[in-house]
């Protein structure tokens, strides 16, 4: 049994910062990638980030504003987002591929940038 918790949303004004956290507990040996997206009203769920064992990705909406990041020890992921638009309202979800159990999504965690 796998969890992944997600913390860290909130309300928070354009041109300001959050970081989410997303932590993985259970029968964890490996965790080989781990991710962030984000699902708005009325659209699909889109991926933001992802970070693997080499290398980080990011959609190009949020290149150069969001920073994903992660410890292994700790088996969590974060996302720090920056300049924080209106468009980036979302619920925002991590997943994390582990070895030998597969993908596992955490509950989400609601991200509204509004003035």
């Amino acid at each position: 049994q796998v969890q992944l918790v997600e913390s860290g949303g909130g309300l928070v004004q354009p041109g300001g910062s959050l970081r989410l956290s997303c932590a993985a507990s259970g029968n964890i040996r490996r965790i080989y990638a781990m991710a962030w997206y984000r699902q708005a009203p009325g659209k699909q769920r889109e991926l933001v980030a992802n970070i693997n064992e080499s290398q980080t990705t990011y959609a190009d909406s949020v290149k150069g504003r969001f920073t994903i990041s992660r410890d292994v020890a700790k088996n969590t992921v974060y996302l720090q987002m920056n300049s924080l638009k209106p468009e980036d309202t979302a619920v925002y979800y991590c997943r994390g591929a582990i070895a030998g159990l597969g993908g596992y999504w955490g509950q989400g965690t609601q991200v509204t940038v509004s003035s």
